[in-house]
């Protein structure tokens, strides 16, 4: 490994201590290194505060050692524009570095190469490019959002060997298919969404609050496809809507035949929203709103019918599935099986990762169309 891989694979872990706290922005992270040694280290660390860049020009100070001369290791393209916070090329160029080493071009309007542009035209020296990938897979949805303007799409659900999503005959004791460490490596999932999604069985079967615990401030947006307008009244969704945000996604003809009910539902503090009744035309739809709505990422938490949808449309971009090492049978219910062999056509997943939680193993990958659409190369793992 060349120094400059072995310094933007550590400004890369930097920047992964940053997922679920600073979406919708991008994670990312930096690392100063002057005469062969790290004088600074900085990331992004929450929404609405200091980036990476400033971090780790504060770090260098903290120590006591001018940054002057030296190279930025940045996972992402510096910004030039004032946000939140204030453009970290300026920072970059007062700081008097030599060298900034960028592992991707950041794809938004306000950038696009204008950040390197302001870098070069002060002499600094810039490089783009290194592991380059590595950068885009770990920003892939807001990659895909600054390119499209559409939502990333997660699917993910837990089972066991032989598929089962569910017990039969759910207790206390079984509620869960998944072992402790993958329900906490579930939440992380949610930190990172702009929204989570379910069907309206996943509701009335577990009474779910959606929410991710720790939260860590995160209120994703909680949606439910709910074409006959079945929700419970007394559910913790509504009881907790008018604190953290609840979308019922009802037919028309369910909202007009149910006048009462609206209100009752409006009143507790969720919105409903007309939703086509064919499957195709509603996701298609939903997936719109959301996207003009500003979500970067949907994590879609359903069933077999409604994953099985997502699936049959082509609209998921990645997968993330828990398997436990349990054989239920007739004990089981909702089979995934079942869904995925209605499927037109197989898929195959990339950029696949394979890690052990307990038990339990996790699988993710995405698919081909996530791959082009964020324009990250495909992998043959």
């Amino acid at each position: 490994m060349n120094p400059d891989e072995k310094y933007m694979k550590m400004a890369l872990t930097l920047a992964r201590r940053g997922l679920g706290s600073v979406e919708p922005n991008p994670v990312v992270g930096a690392v100063i290194v002057k005469d062969n040694q790290v004088i600074g280290r900085g990331w992004h660390k929450k929404f609405g505060e200091l980036h990476a860049e400033i971090n780790a020009l504060e770090d260098c100070r903290k120590r006591g050692i001018s940054p002057e001369g030296a190279t930025m290791y940045i996972t992402l393209e510096p910004c030039c524009h004032r946000g939140k916070t204030g453009p970290c090329t300026d920072a970059i160029i007062d700081a008097r570095l030599a060298g900034v080493v960028a592992a991707t071009i950041d794809p938004s309007l306000q950038l696009k190469g204008k950040g390197v542009e302001q870098l070069r035209r002060a002499a600094i020296k810039v490089d783009v490019g290194i592991c380059e990938n590595d950068a885009k897979l770990l920003n892939a949805p807001f990659m895909k959002f600054a390119k499209t303007g559409n939502c990333w799409v997660t699917l993910k659900w837990a089972q066991t060997i032989d598929g089962k999503l569910a017990w039969a005959n759910q207790t206390d004791e079984r509620r869960w298919i998944s072992g402790q460490e993958s329900r906490r490596d579930a939440h992380k999932l949610r930190r990172r969404a702009g929204a989570i999604l379910v069907g309206i069985n996943t509701v009335l079967a577990d009474d779910p609050l959606l929410t991710p615990r720790p939260s860590r401030g995160k209120k994703p947006m909680r949606i439910v496809l709910d074409n006959k307008l079945r929700i419970p009244l007394d559910c913790q969704l509504l009881a907790t809507a008018k604190n953290v945000p609840v979308v019922i996604c009802a037919s028309d003809q369910a909202i007009n035949a149910n006048p009462q009910k609206v209100e009752q539902i409006k009143d507790n503090g969720a919105e409903i929203l007309a939703y086509p009744q064919t499957k195709q035309l509603g996701l298609h739809f939903l997936l719109d709103e959301l996207s003009r709505r500003g979500v970067q990422l949907l994590l879609v938490e359903g069933g077999p019918t409604v994953i099985g949808s997502f699936l049959k449309e082509d609209l998921a971009d990645e997968v993330v599935v828990y398997i436990a090492p349990k054989i239920l049978g007739r004990q089981g219910s909702a089979d995934i099986s079942q869904s995925a062999a209605q499927l037109a056509k197989g898929t195959g997943l990339h950029c696949v990762d394979v890690k052990r939680l307990g038990d339990d193993v996790r699988i993710t990958g995405l698919t081909q169309k996530a791959l082009q659409e964020a324009s990250i190369p495909g992998s043959e793992t």
